[in-house]
């Protein structure tokens, strides 16, 4: 495995950002109804880069992840944070959750917020979080919920 490097995410990487989030959101086999209904969410723009702390990770030169962090009042919620399929069990999102926790020190609210897919939800409780409840999320008619996970800082 080459090595990680994480650091900010430029606004003209917002495409690039895009691509590994719709990866990583397709290799779990969602269908391709619910893919393009998620895609406005998943979807990066220059201005959002901008306007938050979106930090990408990469091995040898190459992007293979990020994440996103956006503070509200009471909290900073983890907005964003995606693998490429090709780099997963490799670390990448414990480096990237690791660099955001970093990031969040001393800043601000205490609890980091995370609306996880149901597929990340043992991910973020191996990285200390813990569910607090569930958020309706239904998708192209069919009724969901994500677990709701908090961290203290």
């Amino acid at each position: 495995m080459a090595r990680l490097t994480i650091r900010q995410a430029h606004p003209e990487e917002a495409d690039r950002l895009t691509a590994i989030a719709l990866a990583a959101k397709r290799d779990w086999g969602y269908p391709d109804a619910w893919i393009a209904e998620w895609t406005p969410q998943l979807t990066l723009t220059p201005a959002y880069v901008r306007e938050h702390a979106v930090f990408l990770a990469l091995e040898g030169g190459g992007p293979v992840g990020f994440c996103a962090l956006v503070e509200e009042p009471t909290c900073w919620v983890l907005d964003h944070l995606w693998v490429h399929p090709d780099a997963m069990g490799n670390g990448v999102g414990r480096g990237l959750f690791t660099h955001a926790l970093e990031h969040l020190r001393d800043r601000g609210p205490r609890v980091l917020r995370i609306d996880a897919d149901p597929n990340a939800v043992g991910f973020y409780e191996r990285m200390g979080a813990t569910r607090v409840g569930s958020v309706p999320a239904p998708v192209a008619g069919t009724a969901r919920e994500l677990p709701r996970l908090e961290l203290g800082l």
